[in-house]
Formats: structure tokens, sequence, C-alpha cells
């Protein structure tokens, strides 16, 4: 099955042109900074190194090495957004931005395992999001590259469900959320985004880590998560569901940004070596069936649909009672249109399939 690349040519131009996200900046617009970054590596269109900018132009946050802000590992991400803009426009100013970033991992708490925890809202918590967002700006330092490899080996060891061979959003330390189980800590559910987030930290960080034996652990985590995600896939939508093992019941739902961030995860790793050959095409499959399906017309023009807006767990900034991690919280969160989360992790796996095209996998 073939992407229509074409079409998904014109929608990423329009979207970069005029529907690009307005307000404060956060990790969606640093994940489509990478994606668009991405394509342009893969492509040398200029129109995505433009779309970059335009993203960031009037935004982005100056950071000061001086600034109190709340420990966030979502807000370290930005860290990616200031070592592209660093390299596409050759100011100094990104260089320092980026190492203010780093420089906040410093003092960030952790659990009482090792790990930074999510946020300082979300104390003694790990969230498979955080490892996407901050490993790959931790381990740009040598230095400390063992601690993130062990940060991994504590998220192996505490949110993999050995009966499902699958990760669960999130892990509790202290057994305190409504949502923790009582005996292992984790939530209830296995969430695909989630999954996604993990899949392609463990390919970003695998790229930077020097030591050979970091590089093999990565790769054995990567492919017993593969294995353990197959099997999984919806048969009628050749994509993964919002909720993960639960099949096509209760109003679950193929999800185009966790598609499509396994997607990208699959066509990386056999970019780098680290699966076997065939998840090339398996990964191709997946962005084909995300696209034929999820990308049709809405008010005149393509859009993305059936994207999860957002999740999370606990009552968080906007203290909701209803994020419980049940099967109904995760499948009642509203659908998002041209998500960035879904745009970004579309314009990933096009970048990676992009890639792939010109150096086949063998």
């Amino acid at each position: 099955m073939q992407v229509e690349w074409k079409r998904l040519e014109n929608f990423f131009r329009h979207f970069l042109a005029g529907g690009l996200p307005g307000g404060p900046w956060n990790y969606t617009d640093d994940i489509l900074a990478v994606g668009a970054y991405g394509l342009w590596h893969a492509t040398g269109d200029d129109a995505y190194r433009q779309g970059i900018l335009r993203l960031a132009q009037n935004r982005l946050p100056r950071p000061s090495q001086k600034e109190e802000i709340p420990h966030n590992l979502d807000a370290i991400s930005a860290a990616k957004t200031y070592r592209i803009l660093a390299e596409l426009t050759g100011q100094e100013c990104f260089c320092r931005w980026e190492g203010f970033c780093r420089q906040r991992l410093e003092d960030h708490p952790r659990t009482e395992s090792g790990n930074f925890w999510h946020k300082d809202i979300y104390p003694y918590q790990v969230w498979l999001d955080g490892l996407y967002m901050a490993m790959p700006v931790y381990m740009l330092r040598e230095d400390r590259q063992d601690d993130a490899l062990a940060q991994f080996r504590v998220v192996r060891q505490k949110l993999y469900d050995g009966q499902t061979r699958l990760y669960r959003h999130a892990w509790d330390e202290r057994r305190q959320q409504e949502w923790a189980d009582p005996v292992t800590g984790q939530s209830p559910n296995v969430w695909l985004r989630a999954m996604g987030w993990y899949l392609m930290a463990l390919t970003d960080c695998f790229s930077l880590t020097v030591n050979p034996a970091g590089r093999e652990y990565l790769t054995g985590l990567l492919r017993e998560a593969v294995e353990g995600l197959m099997p999984y896939r919806d048969p009628a939508s050749g994509m993964f569901l919002q909720l993960v093992d639960l099949g096509p019941q209760n109003g679950n739902y193929p999800e185009t940004s966790g598609t499509a961030m396994a997607a990208y995860a699959l066509m990386k790793g056999c970019r780098l070596g680290m699966l076997p050959a065939k998840y090339q095409k398996t990964g191709g499959e997946l962005l084909a069936c995300t696209v034929r399906r999820q990308l049709f017309p809405e008010n005149g023009a393509d859009a993305l649909h059936g994207i999860c807006a957002s999740a999370g767990l606990g009552p968080g900034p906007d203290n909701r009672p209803d994020r419980d991690g049940t099967v109904r919280y995760y499948l009642s969160e509203r659908l998002g249109l041209n998500n960035p989360h879904g745009v970004a992790a579309v314009m990933m796996a096009a970048a990676e399939y992009i890639l792939g095209a010109q150096n086949p996998a063998t």
C-alpha cells in the first residue's frame, strides 16, 4: 500500500502556510518543528524550513538563566526547537536558550527510584510522555547518558505489563493517586499515544547514545515493544486504537497521532538498524492507512481527523475530576481536527517514509 504523497504534501503545505496554532508555545509546537524539520531534511523543500520559522515567529519563549519556572518535562522539549533554529539561522541565542532548557534538568525532582517525575503538579509520577519530551534532550550530554539509560530501565520495570506485553500510560511510585493500582502503582489502561511517545523516545535516543551497550539495550527495548504492540493492530482500519488492547468496542476508535508515531518509530528503527527490515513496510502501511482513513475534506479542504486532542491523569492544572484513567475517560476526550499532535506525528512519519524510499532497508 502506497502513501498518497502528493495529497499529503499539499496538506502539509496548506497547514504550514495558514493552519499553525496560536496561543502560548507548548510541546505540540516543538513536535511540529521536529516534523517540519524532518520533511525539510528528507525533501530539501524550503517550504518546510519557512514553516518552522513562521511557527516560531513572535511565539517561541526567550528563556533566561535567572528565570524560575515550575519543573515540567513537557517544557524541556523546547530545546529541540531551539536546536533546530540554531542550525537554520546560525543565531547564537538559540544555542544559549537550548542550554537553559538542558540545565533545568539538573535540579529536576526525581522519584526515589531515580527517574525525573513528570511535573511539579504530578510528583513521584513517571509518564511515558515525559521520556520523549526530556530524554533526547538529556542525552545530548554524554556524561548523562548512563543516567538516562537507567531511567529507561526503571520504566521497563515499573510500567511494562507482561501479560499484555504493552506499557501502561503512567506509574505512581507512592500509590497515592486515584488511578494508581495499589500494588503496582500503574495506571489502568494502555493509551496509544503514550505508547507512541515511548517508541519515539527509544529511536531518537538511540542515535545519540555513544555506548554500544546502551545502543544494544535501547534496541532490545524497541524490538520488545514493537513485537508486543503489533498483534493489536486493528484489521478493519489498519491502524491502532485509542485504547490499544480494548478492541473495537465501547466507542474505541482508530487514533491518528499514536498510529503515526508508531509508523515513525518502525521506519526510523529500520533505518537505524534497530529493527528487522520487514518493519519498514509495516511502518509505511500504518502511515498509508492513516492517510487513507483520516485525511479527508472538511469545509472544502483536506483536514486530518481522528486525533485525540489531549489525555492525562489526575486533576491537572484545570482541576478536572474526570481524568481517572478509566476506559470511559480515555474514550470521552474530544477529538481535534488538525490537532498538532496528529499533524506533527504524520509529518515525522512521512519524513521517515521518504528517507526509507531513498535508502531501502536491507
